[in-house]
């Protein structure tokens, strides 16, 4: 009887072990919203894609966002970061005079805060835009 009540009390334990580390680990889930953009440029116009950063449906500033251009071919014509500002809103330039006319790719990711980079499930947006002569 006193071997069955210490095994119980070692299964009851392990779960409540596993448990707590389960809520340790839970994920960060910030997204980029973008706003609603124009989509076709002619060549030599500046893109402006803008957005702002979502975390519970509300606003978030300081978040880590990375933003990659990349073009039809699947080269990349631009890769940067940036962050969202205090009202948690975003915005990124792209020149176009030395690109050449096609489809492109905007994807912007959102990194999380510092705090929350190892939970992050660094969630994503794209447009697609369009530039020509």
């Amino acid at each position: 009887m006193w071997l069955n009540q210490k095994y119980i009390f070692t299964i009851t334990l392990a779960l409540l072990l596993l448990g707590t580390s389960l809520n340790i680990h839970a994920t960060h889930i910030s997204e980029p919203i973008l706003n609603e953009s124009k989509t076709k440029y002619l060549l030599g116009e500046k893109v402006i894609v803008s957005g702002w950063v979502s975390y519970d449906n509300q606003p978030t500033a300081e978040v880590l966002l990375a933003i990659k251009v990349t073009r039809s071919d699947g080269s990349i014509a631009i890769e940067t970061t940036d962050s969202s500002d205090d009202s948690g809103k975003f915005a990124f330039e792209f020149a176009t005079n030395n690109q050449a006319p096609g489809k492109y790719l905007v994807t912007v990711t959102s990194h999380c805060l510092a705090i929350h980079r190892s939970i992050c499930t660094y969630k994503n947006k794209t447009l697609s835009i369009d530039i020509v002569e």
